[in-house]
């Protein structure tokens, strides 16, 4: 493969089949996401549920009246019930079909998103993870990124914008470079003095079987790992905004990237949240360099023909006023999360308070405090009043005996949440009890 970027290191790059992988692979995150919950939802905010849908909005618009529709834009308004919930999950499922196939990508995506937002909204604290808002951010810049048309050929579709590819681009190096980052501003001793992944094996939400071991691993080999996630967070990052005619740079750090997530995969069950990050990191690989990771049918589709005609100027205008907004609440959500707790100027945090009921705009920061020891919550239940027996959970940590396993990419979201209540069982009452 290195010897074919050299080979092609004089070839203009060209971002269209990139799209297309970029797309398709949002697809099936989507659907991951969206089948993950369909097992899961009514449990969750059904009318019977830990944390019921029908009276959360009851009691929202009890308190806001109408602005309720606007701090909480769901589609669940309409009729929230048991069967619209499991409904808006199956057609979530379906139109991560349409979308892998390519039919309709800006209405497709579209609805994904828009069925995404209802569904993380009503889900409350169960949805409440930073993948879960990182898929919606994804998902609205991928608006932008979309080809036109019902189903655009690949040999036909007109290279995407500039803006809308650095618009990617931007949030794949937020999402990394402030994960380093706001470890470092936590000031969290653990960080500083690369311990912290000698207390992180074991006290992470949902460990795997791997967990065991890299807990068990010499000392030096944790703080080498901290050493090297660092330089990967922070340093890595900087490649894409390397010229993209440095193709073999940018494949390097891009393959640095992955294998940081892919890493992170092995010791500890994250639901979809490395496969969605690895789609970002690869929006950064040209054509020449994708050409390479598909089949030849794919990847060679035939000579391109003459792109269309560019849409008419007051859509193109409109399109590229939105971008720029778009843009810079992207760089204010940076912003925030470096200035912490410092607030931000009043026309910036006002700014950002619009925008926060997409949950489209985000700041991210994961582990910016390593939690040192871990907390369970046992539950009991007794059917006679005298014998109690301990419920166990399918995958959270629980028994001595069974050794953890992988569950992602699905999403065990009451597994996750017991991990959260351990840590402060006062604070998640609501639900907890």
């Amino acid at each position: 493969m290195l010897g074919h970027l050299r080979t092609a290191a004089d070839e203009p790059p060209r971002f269209v089949l990139s799209r297309w992988l970029f797309l398709r692979l949002l697809a099936v995150t989507y659907f991951i996401a969206f089948a993950s919950l369909t097992t899961q939802i009514v449990g969750l905010v059904g009318a019977d549920g830990l944390l019921p849908i029908d009276r959360y909005l009851e009691r929202a618009f009890d308190l806001w009246g109408a602005e309720a529709y606007y701090r909480l834009p769901t589609l669940l308004w309409l009729w929230p019930s048991d069967v619209l919930l499991v409904a808006f999950c199956w057609l979530g499922m379906s139109l991560g079909l349409v979308a892998m196939v390519g039919f309709a990508p800006i209405a497709t995506f579209a609805a994904l998103w828009v069925l995404y937002l209802s569904l993380t909204i009503a889900g409350q604290d169960f949805l409440s993870f930073q993948w879960d808002v990182l898929l919606l951010e994804t998902g609205v810049l991928a608006l932008f990124y979309c080809p036109l048309g019902w189903y655009p050929p690949l040999v036909t579709q007109r290279r995407p914008s500039v803006a809308a590819r650095w618009l990617i681009w931007g949030l794949a190096f937020k999402l990394t470079f402030l994960s380093g980052v706001t470890k470092l501003l936590s000031n969290d001793p653990t960080w500083w003095n690369f311990t912290a992944l000698q207390f992180h094996y074991e006290t992470q939400p949902i460990p795997t079987w791997t967990s065991w071991y890299l807990h068990n691993a010499p000392e030096w080999f944790s703080m080498a790992s901290v050493g090297l996630m660092f330089v990967v967070e922070l340093a890595v990052p900087f490649v894409i905004f390397i010229p993209t005619r440095f193709r073999l740079v940018r494949t390097l750090g891009c393959a640095a990237l992955c294998l940081l997530q892919i890493a992170i995969a092995l010791s500890g069950n994250y639901g979809f949240f490395n496969l969605l990050t690895i789609v970002l990191y690869l929006s950064l690989l040209d054509d020449t360099v994708i050409a390479c990771m598909l089949p030849r049918y794919v990847s060679t589709p035939g000579a391109p023909h003459a792109e269309p005609p560019l849409p008419p100027r007051p859509w193109r205008v409109a399109v590229a006023s939105v971008t720029v907004a778009v843009a810079l609440l992207s760089v204010l959500s940076f912003v925030r999360e470096v200035r912490r707790p410092n607030p931000m100027p009043t026309w910036a945090a006002t700014m950002l308070r619009w925008v926060a009921p997409t949950r489209s705009v985000n700041g991210y920061g994961l582990f910016r405090t390593m939690t040192v020891e871990r907390p369970e919550i046992v539950i009991e239940g007794t059917a006679d009043g005298e014998i109690w027996q301990e419920y166990n959970f399918t995958w959270k940590a629980g028994d001595l005996t069974r050794a953890p396993g992988f569950v992602q990419p699905h999403m065990p979201r009451l597994d996750w949440q017991m991990w959260f209540a351990a840590l402060g069982p006062q604070q998640h009452t609501h639900w907890l009890l």
